[in-house]
């Protein structure tokens, strides 16, 4: 149980305050209400951003998240509709397309598949949640009754569409599509976001991995027309292997170890030089059960990214098993990438 999770944990915890405070009658208890659901809402997006950067992202907080922002929100339209501040047809409406994820995401995790909030999903919850405090003011705030109803349509919209998207997008754990679609696994969201960045801005990408073997060339690769962008990468778990194929001086192997931000800055550099990218990703790690003999702990990571104008490394240390670790080493490494685009594309704007 990590600081993101209990972020999220708080989220549950505040929907019975929340109904109380709606149901009950002294001044201020709807803004109190408004107050209390605003700031459990702000948690979503603190314990993601808080996951990612500290390398905390696990699928307990995959599934936890999205279920923790379906029952706020479901919980609360519930008591609005008995308030008679909302139609009950919209809480029917959000109600079956989160069941239908659900049982989505419940398929998913017996193929060993964790489905997590895909972008559209995401707009989605920020339009229901700002809906839903504009439906709690507009009682003690009747000129807001107009912008409520705005909101909440624009969230009705957004449910629907999010809904199909997912649909979409895993398709295949229905049967649904041709076989070729049923016999290959979906697209990682975080690969398709940058994969849709990288043919925007006309930049490719290599890679070097150690401790994930591979993982990472195969979640860029995941997405169909990665050839356009993706040039290759070196598996590089030996020594050996990072001093011959990726010039990683021997003395920083030595003075560091194989698992530090000099030894990943350099695997990333040698990566962008062997294949001429213009973008460059390096992984090392401490990937478990055991460590390497040092007083480095298990889950330590290094995640470079380099290009022409900006070498940067971060430090994880993830708390999961091996196969966990190396998948959040994986996920991080992605996100780091799409931030490294989209600076770029700030700079050069």
């Amino acid at each position: 149980m990590n600081l993101p999770n209990l972020l999220t944990l708080s989220r549950l915890a505040a929907i019975p305050v929340l109904m109380a405070l709606l149901l009950m009658r002294f001044p201020g208890h709807d803004q109190l209400a408004a107050a209390l659901f605003i700031a459990s809402s702000f948690t979503d997006t603190l314990d993601g951003q808080i996951a990612r950067r500290r390398g905390l992202v696990s699928d307990l907080g995959k599934f936890l998240d999205p279920l923790a922002d379906k029952l706020l929100v479901l919980s609360v339209l519930i008591v609005l509709v008995q308030e008679g501040l909302v139609a009950a047809w919209i809480v029917v409406v959000i109600f079956s397309r989160e069941l239908l994820i659900t049982i989505l995401r419940s398929v998913g995790a017996s193929h060993g598949q964790v489905i997590g909030a895909a972008p559209l999903g995401k707009t989605k919850t920020i339009t229901q949640m700002a809906a839903v405090a504009l439906l709690i003011l507009q009682r003690p705030y009747p000129m807001l009754v107009p912008v409520a109803d705005l909101a909440v349509g624009v969230a009705v919209v957004f449910t629907i569409f999010s809904g199909i998207d997912y649909l979409v997008r895993f398709r295949h754990l229905i049967g649904l599509g041709d076989g070729a679609s049923r016999s290959q696994p979906s697209v990682d969201p975080l690969s398709r976001e940058l994969g849709d960045l990288l043919v925007r801005e006309h930049l490719t990408v290599a890679v070097a991995e150690s401790c994930t073997g591979g993982l990472l060339g195969n979640l860029i690769t995941e997405r169909p027309g990665s050839s356009a962008y993706f040039l290759g990468g070196v598996i590089a778990y030996a020594d050996e292997i990072k001093r011959e194929e990726l010039g990683v001086p021997a003395a920083l192997l030595s003075r560091y170890g194989a698992v530090s931000r000099e030894v990943a800055l350099a695997m990333a550099d040698g990566a962008r030089s062997r294949f001429g990218a213009g973008l460059a990703v390096s992984i090392t790690c401490i990937a478990g059960p055991d460590a390497d003999g040092t007083t480095k702990p298990v889950g330590l990571t290094y995640i470079a990214v380099t290009s022409e104008a900006e070498r940067r490394c971060e430090e994880y240390t993830f708390t999961g098993d091996r196969w966990s670790n190396r998948r959040q080493a994986g996920a991080q490494a992605l996100h780091l990438l799409i931030e490294a685009v989209r600076a770029k594309t700030v700079r050069r704007a």
